[in-house]
């Protein structure tokens, strides 16, 4: 793998710094108020955002909130298992939550219904329906996704919500945060790998930026550290590659 990849061949003939095909399908979901079906070659996962009505977070009063979950089905691969979400799923929880979140993708102050009392919560569950290889960038864009076709349900004069409803006013979206993770091998670095590329990873890197090259957040993995110059240069791969998953969203 390290002699091939020195050479900049992979086992699918892609170039190191080539994705697999991507593809973006709305309304995945007709119960969700938003859902997307995000494929990356052979990689699918199916993101749905609902929409509840609750009580803001303390620290946050005069803001709705924003969670996001993501489950590895068994059907996806057979690394996966039935139970509560592992490490590895919260982990991509927490990487898609984090960039949504500190870009400011969603402008939260608009979700508070009454201070402190009640808002809007957006609530994003991704699911696996096949991994191979790159979930981490696949669950992200998928939840990005599905935020981008969610639909507010309609908001009866009682303050319940009609969920079978919905209007015509989206989410206050204010910038598409795009994750795009970086692969070291031996001396190489490479995206969107696949399942047996992965296997040989010494370091990972999610950077997430804006279409603008602004950092907004990073996630670490593998077992081997990164020097200033690995973690510039992956950083340099992930801006670029970022505006190629960007476009996908139409």
């Amino acid at each position: 793998m390290i002699k091939s990849l020195s050479k900049g061949i992979r086992q699918d003939g892609r170039k190191l710094e080539d994705f697999r095909e991507v593809s973006v399908e709305y309304g995945a979901s007709k119960s969700a108020e938003g859902s997307a079906r995000v494929k990356i070659g052979d990689t699918e996962v199916i993101a749905g955002v609902k929409m509840e009505m609750g009580e803001p977070f303390p620290d946050t009063p005069d803001k709705g909130a924003l969670m996001v979950g993501a489950e590895f089905l068994p059907m996806a691969s057979p690394e996966f298992e039935l139970g509560p979400p592992g490490i590895d799923a919260i982990e991509i929880a927490r990487v898609a939550d984090r960039g949504i979140r500190e870009s400011g993708a969603i402008d939260l102050s608009k979700l508070c219904i009454k201070e402190g009392e009640k808002c809007w919560m957006v609530v994003i569950d991704v699911c696996t329906i096949n991994d191979a290889g790159n979930l981490q960038d696949t669950t992200a864009l998928a939840a990005l996704a599905a935020i981008k076709d969610t639909k507010l349900p309609k908001l009866e004069d009682d303050g319940k919500v009609n969920y079978k409803e919905k209007t015509d006013q989206g989410l206050p979206i204010n910038c598409l945060p795009i994750a795009v993770t970086v692969v070291k091998i031996g001396d190489s670095f490479m995206v969107d790998p696949i399942i047996k590329e992965s296997e040989f990873l010494d370091a990972r890197l999610t950077v997430t930026t804006l279409d603008d090259g602004t950092i907004c957040a990073m996630q670490k993995g593998g077992v081997s550290p990164l020097t200033v110059d690995d973690i510039d240069k992956m950083v340099g791969i992930a801006a670029e590659k970022a505006s190629m998953l960007r476009k996908s969203l139409g």
